[in-house]
């Protein structure tokens, strides 16, 4: 996969597929499913810059596994994998083991 570091408060992210859901003993195809919201964190920026212009670092690292809003970020497709570039601020919480 192609390196990208996201920039300032943006964090690249992975979505966590739930395996194939089936009702009923009715496959739902892939258009029909909700994307999940819940990601593994793939890469981050170095933080946020505030007016004075100091780095404020993330509370999010590589390898979280975070939860986010529906409609959260942008998609990107990189090398064929889609892939989610989103803030900071859009994660709802980082899910502990």
């Amino acid at each position: 996969m192609a390196k990208v570091r996201p920039l300032h408060d943006r964090l690249l992210v992975k979505r966590i597929e739930e395996g194939e859901t089936i009702r009923g003993g009715i496959i739902i195809p892939d258009s029909a499913k909700e994307k999940p919201q819940e990601g593994q964190v793939i890469a981050v920026g170095k933080g946020k810059v505030t007016e004075e212009g100091k780095v404020l670092p993330l509370d999010v690292k590589e390898g979280d596994r975070i939860l986010f809003g529906k409609y959260s970020g942008s998609e990107i497709k990189l090398d064929g994998e889609d892939l989610l570039i989103l803030r900071e601020d859009e994660v709802l919480g980082v899910l502990s083991k």
